[in-house]
């Protein structure tokens, strides 16, 4: 069996800012920072083996504060990354519906479809996050690791490990900035999902997705 703790970066830039950040490669906020000490202390008694990350900075410092108390080398993996947006990249969500209001509505309405011009489609996330961790987990047997990833990526995984392809897509949820989900492996690397999106070690106003503006119609829709 191998466990899989599954977390999506720190808030960031783009986060506080609003804007789609896909590949563009934003530090760390403030209120991120923060977030990064609940998480160092919630993973220092979790005995992972090995750590996996994305390459891009907001990735890379949350890994760094899971393996706080490891001293684990951190493999880097491209196939860990954001979606690609393409002409979406650095467009604040405000003025996305003006600017591509097709687009926009596909990524409302039918996010399993959507692809940002000269970007990456959604399907094309779920088929590399799919082969990724299929791939870390096989490459890890009778461990416990963590891997550090984004929001679409982890959100078109979940479907993946719930057993369902991307066409019958149903929606996960946004996980918050820090949140862990734990997935488990058996024997011929089919994935159970043990909890996915935990936030609780982000008491104290430290959630990002709580005072979000972009994800609020969402985060309604879920309660």
């Amino acid at each position: 069996m191998v466990r899989i703790y599954l977390v999506r970066h720190a808030e960031a830039e783009g986060n506080v800012k609003e804007f789609f950040q896909g590949r563009t490669d934003t530090s760390v906020s403030e209120k991120g920072r923060l977030q990064l000490e609940r998480l160092a202390e919630r993973f220092k008694d979790i005995p992972i083996e090995a750590l996996y990350s994305s390459p891009l900075k907001r990735a890379m410092s949350t890994a760094e504060a899971i393996n706080r108390y490891h001293g684990l080398p951190i493999i880097t993996d491209d196939e860990l990354m954001e979606i690609n947006g393409g002409d979406w990249e650095g467009v604040t969500w405000s003025e996305l519906p003006e600017k591509f209001p097709g687009e926009y509505r596909m990524w409302k309405e039918e996010i399993n479809h959507f692809a940002a011009p000269n970007g990456e489609s959604t399907k094309q996330v779920y088929d590399r996050m799919k082969a990724a961790m299929k791939r870390i987990a096989s490459e890890n047997e009778g461990r416990t690791i963590a891997v550090v990833s984004h929001g679409m990526a982890i959100k078109a995984y979940l479907n993946c490990a719930e057993g369902r392809e991307w066409e019958n897509y149903a929606d996960p949820g946004w996980a918050d900035n820090t949140a862990v989900s734990l997935i488990e492996y058996d024997d011929e690397l089919i994935p159970k999902i043990i909890f996915k999106n935990d936030g609780s070690h982000l008491e104290g106003g430290l959630s990002t997705l709580a005072v979000s503006n972009w994800c609020s119609d969402e985060l309604e829709a879920a309660k």
